[in-house]
């Protein structure tokens, strides 16, 4: 008996070493993945551009030039992501860090009256905070971890709008680079493990830049989002934003992880 009792402590203990390690069996994270919902963006194409919207436990990076539609699409989201939605998502609060004062919270009442929602129920349900510095934004980041751990799936999304705006500022040298795109690596590490840890929707902001080896692949657009590989690797859908004509915004798949059912079929 004293046997058998020692053997169910030493699998309870090796189990526990297991989660302590950051172990799941595949059953298990496949359990956890189940948990994924989608935020609306508030138009039914771009939903299905996106497959159904902005995804959790992933980052979301949109980028384009000035005026193409970034921050608007910001402020639609702190509203959508209120609204219950399929899949019994309920809706929930939302976090915006403004790294540029765009943030304008009559711009949110203009969006509620569009899903008829309540104006001051929707800025109640969205907390903003103003970054100044890339070492400031990266601190709010542990304000954020440690809000969503006080309000369990109360919060359904996170907005930084830009993610660069400040690295620019606070690293403008060539000579400053390598250190720049470390704590940037440091800072999307960070993201990353927010929204998989409380399950929330990521969304952010970017800029672009001239591509000066454009003229020589002979691409349309000689433009291309900054950050470099190391924000391309941590986004898991990219969307590059455009305008067109008047007042049309053109939105593009740049880049996204996608699994291929039955790629390994024979």
């Amino acid at each position: 008996m004293k046997a058998a009792e020692d053997q169910v402590v030493e699998d309870e203990a090796g189990h526990q070493d297991d989660e302590t390690k950051g172990f799941l069996t595949a059953f298990e994270y496949s359990a956890k993945r189940k948990q994924l919902f989608c935020v609306t963006t508030g138009s039914i194409e771009f939903d299905k551009l996106l497959g159904e919207g902005m995804e959790s436990m992933a980052i979301t990076e949109s980028f384009g030039e000035f005026r193409t539609g970034k921050t608007q699409l910001s402020h639609t989201l702190c509203v959508t992501a209120q609204l219950p939605g399929e899949d019994s998502y309920t809706g929930g609060k939302v976090i915006f860090i403004d790294t540029e004062n765009t943030f304008r919270p009559d711009r949110l009442k203009n969006i509620a009256d569009r899903f008829n929602v309540d104006h001051d129920a929707v800025l109640d349900n969205v907390l903003y905070a103003r970054a100044y510095t890339s070492e400031h934004q990266m601190e709010l980041l542990d304000f954020v971890a440690a809000k969503f751990h006080e309000e369990g799936g109360i919060f359904k999304l996170l907005i930084i709008d830009s993610i660069m705006a400040l690295f620019r500022v606070d690293f403008s040298s060539r000579g400053e680079l390598a250190e720049r795109q470390q704590k940037l690596a440091q800072m999307l590490s960070r993201l990353q493990k927010i929204s998989e840890e409380y399950n929330v929707a990521v969304f952010v902001t970017n800029q672009i830049t001239a591509d000066p080896g454009a003229g020589m692949s002979f691409q349309a657009d000689p433009k291309k989002p900054i950050g470099g590989h190391i924000l391309a690797h941590a986004s898991t859908t990219r969307i590059s934003l455009r305008k067109g004509h008047g007042e049309l915004r053109i939105a593009k798949i740049f880049d996204r992880f996608i699994i291929f059912h039955g790629l390994l079929q024979s």
